[in-house]
Formats: structure tokens, C-alpha cells, sequence
């Protein structure tokens, strides 16, 4: 058995694939408590899918995922509900509700899960605006948001219920640099601050490279490499060089894999 006053999730010989096609093939990884752990690899190797594993929104076919010591196939819905609250999830596009305004969009999960008084909500929404830099921005709507106050908004939202931990999906896509280094910053200030464990999915680099604890290189299926960033640009492998330096040619293909190009040309596949 693991260390679980240290590792917060361990995922034991994953195995999961969409149809005919394997995406995790004998995953292990683990993830310790009060980190910044980076899942990072090319596009397709299952990085937002393992998120929805490890919150059980998809199922694997084999392998085990423990949760601070929990195997959380063994849940029932009671149960799968409560853990799901100590999760925290920064959506990809920000995800925030049109038709509110920011206070309501992070009122939001308070309303929806708690019985706490307005007055309280008000309290708890205003603190974690300003965590992130917007309490002077309630009042507006999504719509006047500019991308990286968008998703400074959904953070704050992710937070407000004080989750043990934070899922952020790809949080640096579309912002210009000065957004994506405020955001970066709330990663690592955010983590550090509320003694949380967060995970990161990301292709950006160098981003994680600022925030980062520890990261993990996904590939076929498996842990291509893990360590800091700065063991990761200098390992080894072809793989990781390639995905670390961003290098165009390498293990990772250019072309899908596809029958003969002249075959196809001349008619002679269908296919």
C-alpha cells in the first residue's frame, strides 16, 4: 500500500480505449498531496480523459484509481457525490453561465450545494473574487469579459468551495502573455495559499515549467517520463526531446497513420 499522508492519488494499471482504440494501456502514476503536478504529451494521449477518470465520469476497463486511500470504483452514488465536492475543475473554455453575471457565476456551486445564508454568500464570493483580482467586476457579464478575466472568473468559481483539489484543463489556451502570466500566478499562489493539490493539464511548456512541481509525459498509453520540468528537458529520450523543444520531426508523427499515398491517388483504396 502507498503513503497516502503523502500521495494523494495513485492510479495503478490503468487501462482505457474509445472504441478500437487503446488510450491508456497500463497507466501508473501517482500524484502527491500540496503539489502543482503538470500532465502534459502530444495531442490525443488522454491527458483531459484521465481527469474524468480520476473524478469517475468515465470507467475504466481495468486498474485501480485511489483517492486519498479510497478505490473509487468501490463507491456508491452517496459517496461518489461527497468526493466529487473536494474536487475544484478550471474548464478549458471557462464554462461560465451566460445568462449570469461573475457574482452569480461563482455564487453558483454555493446555492446549488450548500444552505448558506446570502449574506454568507455574498461574504465567500467577494473574497474569492478578489483572490483573483475581479471584485470589481460582479456586476458584469460573461460577455464583457475579456478571455483571461473569463477565466480568472472560473477560478475563482473552481475555488469557492474550497476544494482539496484543483483540476485546471488546459487554463493557459488563448490568452495573450500578460493574462497567462496572471493566471500562472494564481496556479502557484492559489496552491500554495489554500494548502491544496492541483493538476494541470497543459501543452504549454514553458508555463508549466514556471508552476510545476513535478509533471508527467504522456505517450502511448503509458508515463513516457516524469520529474521536474528541468529533469524533463534533459532526459534522454526522443520523445520527451521532441515534445519538450517542440521539434517537428521525432517519434511523434507528422502524418496520421493512413494506407499508401500513390494507392489512394490512383483510385486503388477506397477506403
Amino acid at each position: 500500500m502507498a503513503d497516502y499522508s503523502e500521495n494523494l492519488i495513485e492510479i495503478q494499471d490503468l487501462k482505457f480505449s474509445r472504441g478500437p482504440r487503446p488510450i491508456f494501456d497500463g497507466l501508473n502514476l501517482t500524484i502527491k498531496r500540496g503539489q502543482v503536478t503538470a500532465l502534459m504529451g502530444p495531442s490525443g494521449t488522454g491527458k483531459t480523459t484521465l481527469l474524468r477518470l480520476i473524478t469517475r465520469q468515465l470507467i475504466p476497463e481495468q486498474g485501480t484509481i485511489y483517492v486519498d486511500g479510497v478505490d473509487i470504483a468501490t463507491l456508491d452514488q452517496r459517496e461518489l457525490y461527497s468526493l466529487r465536492q473536494r474536487f475544484g475543475m478550471l474548464f478549458q473554455n471557462g464554462a461560465l453561465l451566460t445568462d449570469l453575471n461573475v457574482f452569480e457565476n461563482v455564487a453558483f456551486p454555493l446555492r446549488e450545494h450548500t444552505k448558506l445564508s446570502q449574506r454568507l454568500i455574498r461574504h465567500i464570493v467577494l473574497t474569492k473574487l478578489h483572490a483573483v483580482g475581479l471584485r470589481g467586476a460582479a456586476a458584469m457579464t460573461p460577455a464583457e469579459l475579456s478571455g483571461g478575466m473569463a477565466r480568472r472568473v472560473a477560478l475563482a468559481r473552481a475555488m469557492v468551495m474550497d476544494p482539496d483539489i484543483l483540476l485546471y484543463d488546459e487554463p493557459f489556451v488563448g490568452l495573450d502573455p500578460i493574462s497567462m502570466g496572471v493566471i500562472v500566478r494564481l496556479v502557484r499562489r492559489m496552491n500554495d495559499a489554500l494548502g491544496i493539490t492541483s493538476i494541470v493539464v497543459s501543452h504549454d511548456v514553458e508555463e508549466v515549467a514556471t508552476v510545476a512541481d513535478c509533471s508527467f509525459l504522456l505517450s502511448d498509453g503509458k508515463v513516457a517520463a516524469s520529474g521536474s520540468p528541468d529533469e524533463l528537458r534533459t532526459a534522454n529520450s526522443d520523445l520527451v526531446r521532441q515534445f519538450m523543444h517542440g521539434m517537428a520531426d521525432g517519434p511523434v508523427a507528422f502524418h496520421y497513420e493512413a494506407p499508401s499515398y500513390e494507392e489512394q491517388l490512383l483510385g486503388r483504396d477506397t477506403e
